[in-house]
């Protein structure tokens, strides 16, 4: 059995980010993306999930640039 694909954080940032803004379905991103409807599910969940971790007081500044990249997005939903 074939493993799937590998995706950047980017790139599942963005789809999630797309799936979490609502004016598409899972449906029409899938096609969109090339992606199974369930992860594109599974990614916006992971999104929700780790959304109150940016309210955390006392967080240092991002140290990785994947937590840069997270923190742009988090601004980004704050503006829908």
């Amino acid at each position: 059995m074939a493993r799937g694909r590998k995706h950047t954080a980017q790139f599942k940032a963005k789809v999630a980010l797309e799936a979490v803004k609502g004016r598409k379905t899972s449906g029409q991103l899938s096609s969109e993306f090339q992606v199974h409807p369930t992860v594109i599910n599974r990614w916006k969940k992971q999104l929700l999930d780790s959304l109150p971790e940016v309210f955390q007081q006392g967080k240092k500044s991002p140290r990785t640039a994947e937590e840069a990249l997270t923190g742009s997005l988090y601004q980004e939903i704050g503006r829908l």
